[in-house]
């Protein structure tokens, strides 16, 4: 992959961060779901850049959020499925 590839799918991933931070910040009512699946995709986004340019510490602190993001999908998905069954 080539650096500027690189870079362009790493500033979509942060681009991804900032606009779900965003949104939690002004949101009234938290589409969990949304929130975690931009992080989610924003970390994968981070990681791929940072195959590129690597970054330990960058590494573990996108490995880390990814995660917390995927358990919060998961948990948001079966609150929602809960809801629809009630």
């Amino acid at each position: 992959m080539s650096q500027l590839a690189a870079d362009l799918i790493g500033l979509t991933g942060s681009a991804l961060f900032i606009a779900a931070f965003a949104y939690a910040n002004v949101s009234k009512h938290l589409n969990k779901v949304l929130f975690n699946l931009a992080n989610l995709v924003g970390a994968i986004l981070l990681l791929i850049s940072l195959s590129v340019n690597f970054n330990l510490a960058a590494v573990v602190l996108e490995a880390a959020w990814g995660t917390i993001a995927t358990v919060g999908l998961v948990m948001a998905i079966r609150a929602k499925m809960r809801e629809r069954q009630s």
